[in-house]
């Protein structure tokens, strides 16, 4: 693996910098804390190519390598982590799915206007008895002459409220259980398929958590997506890049955490000094940037592998983990440098510590990583 950035990565990154910089950082916590959804800054997302950041060109996509979206979803997740889930949805769980497995007509109908911004995605995966065992989910569709009726619900969707189009998983074939999932491409627009509550939810406050509901939904045989009965190794295969999203995510919302508590540690004085020259203060610095460090050259290999066409099931499970479970010890060590001026909202820091939370739980949680990791290892040595 190349460790210096490429000029064009180099590129992307100082354009996405200078963009959270003027025109996100400004807005970021007054919206978040007002749970104001960022229409305008998801329309800029867009027009800068970041919607469909490694679609190809053809499909209105920017067509960067996925350090290279790596790096942009740090730099949006560094300033606000609510911006940075919808531009991971969109990408990762929704126009990925669809490059790798749509037929050619769905790349052509879908994947132009998602890359460009002009409709918005979501993955509906989660229902209320169907969480960590995806596999469990209960969700119907029943085959009807051209169509599939689709019944059921779905939870935890980002995105759901403001998408345009969704990937909905069902069960088509019930007795095979997972064996029997299908994955289908759900317009909003469609009859029978509307928006139930909204989360009101301890973190990322400036995006949409929403619950959608189906009630016999008619959904055109052309909108499965891929082959009856395969939508399981779909949602395992979009997973993976997903993965690495959250991992980045993590990464930019603990490189935040970092560049805040050094900023105070250096301005802060007890004792006739700053902060930042205190040994305990140090110490916690010390072990914030060599977590970030460790993080982002997990989550940087697992792109890279995954851009080269390598399996990477394990290598996104170690980078979510390790970068989720990082970024939530250094939200609590940049609480501590700032003590308690740390729990007050007048500070970023106190909206990182809530934003690291959710990342050690959505696209699998921790617990999950570990057990995707292990299996792979006993594989490896069983082989």
């Amino acid at each position: 693996m190349e460790f210096t950035p490429s000029d064009d990565q180099r590129m992307v990154q100082d354009m996405v910098r200078s963009f959270v910089e003027k025109e996100v950082k400004p807005v970021a916590s007054r919206m978040d804390h007002e749970g104001i959804y960022p229409s305008d800054l998801v329309r800029r997302m867009a027009e800068i190519g970041l919607m469909g950041a490694f679609m190809p060109e053809q499909f209105g996509g920017s067509g960067m390598d996925l350090v290279s979206y790596v790096m942009a979803m740090e730099e949006i997740s560094k300033v606000w982590a609510s911006l940075g889930v919808i531009m991971t949805v969109n990408n990762s769980l929704v126009c990925d799915p669809i490059l790798r497995f749509g037929s050619d007509v769905q790349k052509t109908r879908y994947l132009p206007p998602l890359s460009r911004g002009e409709r918005l995605g979501c993955y509906a995966l989660t229902e209320p008895g169907a969480g960590s065992d995806a596999g469990s989910i209960q969700m119907v569709a029943t085959e009807q002459r051209d169509d599939y009726v689709l019944n059921g619900t779905k939870l935890f969707v980002t995105n759901g409220k403001h998408a345009d189009l969704a990937i909905v998983y069902a069960l088509t074939d019930p007795p095979r259980g997972k064996k029997g999932i299908s994955a289908f491409l759900v317009e909003k627009k469609t009859r029978g398929f509307s928006v139930g509550r909204v989360e009101d939810k301890l973190g990322l406050r400036g995006s949409d958590t929403a619950e959608l509901l189906f009630h016999d939904c008619r959904v055109p045989k052309e909108n499965l997506l891929g082959v009856p009965n395969e939508g399981f190794k779909i949602a395992l295969a979009t997973l993976d890049g997903g993965r690495i999203g959250i991992a980045a995510q993590a990464l930019g919302i603990a490189r935040g955490c970092l560049e805040e508590a050094l900023a105070y540690a250096k301005q802060r004085r007890q004792f006739g000094e700053p902060i930042g020259h205190f040994q305990a203060i140090q110490s916690m610095l010390a072990d914030m940037s060599t977590e970030i460090g460790a993080a982002r050259l997990l989550t940087y290999r697992a792109a890279w592998l995954r851009q080269r066409g390598s399996r990477v099931t394990r290598e996104a499970a170690m980078a979510k983990l390790f970068a989720s479970e990082a970024a939530n010890r250094i939200a609590y060590r940049g609480i501590q440098v700032f003590g308690g001026y740390g729990y007050i909202k007048e500070f970023p820091i106190e909206r990182y510590f809530r934003d690291a939370r959710i990342t050690t739980l959505y696209e699998g949680t921790s617990e999950i990583q570990r057990l995707v990791i292990a299996r792979g290892l006993i594989q490896e040595e069983c082989a």
